[in-house]
């Protein structure tokens, strides 16, 4: 018997969802009938369609539990696949720690949005120090921290993401931006490759890749 089985109630409520766009309606609908446990299995073992109606449902129910799941399906064989785990997996990130961290989380985010880095960073520091794992937390305050130029403590709270969220390939291609700034291309190139292992979606790093690849042999 073939590793992959297929599916069909879930396939039905995933096509629903492609004709009707209600993805408030689909995530209802799969809670009722599946775990989150069982939809991180038919990510890895379902046919293509059942992969995508999986990974798509887990971006919307699940929390950060499914994070390796998602992470490992960016890499699936399926195109559709890779890119609904990339936007359902960016979701899962904001969903650690309790309902008043997450929405500390999400105000730094729009500080950040609102270019108000400085106040981002005073509040990823105070939200790090209560809750260190919160992987986002020290993401974005990477984010402002380059933001403003501050390239070395950006790629030191970089890592810092990484260590905590392996799969995390905004903090790699980030990394690599602060070693851009600071002049060091093998260390950027190095850093992008690892966002793009992580994702190969990503369509901008792959070109950084190209062309550190060709500067750094030009040099030799």
């Amino acid at each position: 018997m073939s590793k992959r089985t297929r599916n069909p109630l879930l396939q039905g409520q995933y096509h629903q969802y492609l004709a009707d766009q209600d993805s408030a309606a689909y995530a209802a609908a799969v809670s009722e009938r599946y775990s989150v446990g069982t939809l991180q299995r038919l990510a890895v073992t379902g046919d293509r369609m059942a992969r995508r109606a999986a990974v798509f449902a887990l971006g919307l129910v699940a929390d950060y539990q499914a994070n390796a799941t998602l992470g490992r399906a960016m890499n699936d064989d399926d195109r559709g696949v890779r890119l609904l785990a990339e936007n359902g997996i960016r979701t899962l990130w904001c969903r650690a720690g309790n309902e008043r961290q997450q929405r500390t989380l999400e105000a730094i985010i729009a500080l950040n949005g609102e270019r108000r880095f400085q106040d981002a960073i005073d509040q990823a520091t105070r939200l790090i120090d209560e809750i260190p794992w919160l992987a986002e937390a020290w993401n974005q305050r990477a984010i402002a921290l380059f933001s403003i130029g501050r390239f070395v403590e950006s790629i030191h709270d970089c890592e810092q993401t990484l260590e905590i969220n392996p799969y995390h390939f905004g903090a790699a291609s980030g990394m690599a931006q602060s070693h851009l700034q600071l002049s060091n291309r093998t260390a950027a190139l190095e850093c992008f490759r690892r966002a793009l292992k992580l994702n190969p979606n990503l369509e901008g790093v792959r070109a950084h890749v190209l062309y550190l690849q060709r500067t750094l042999k030009s040099q030799e």
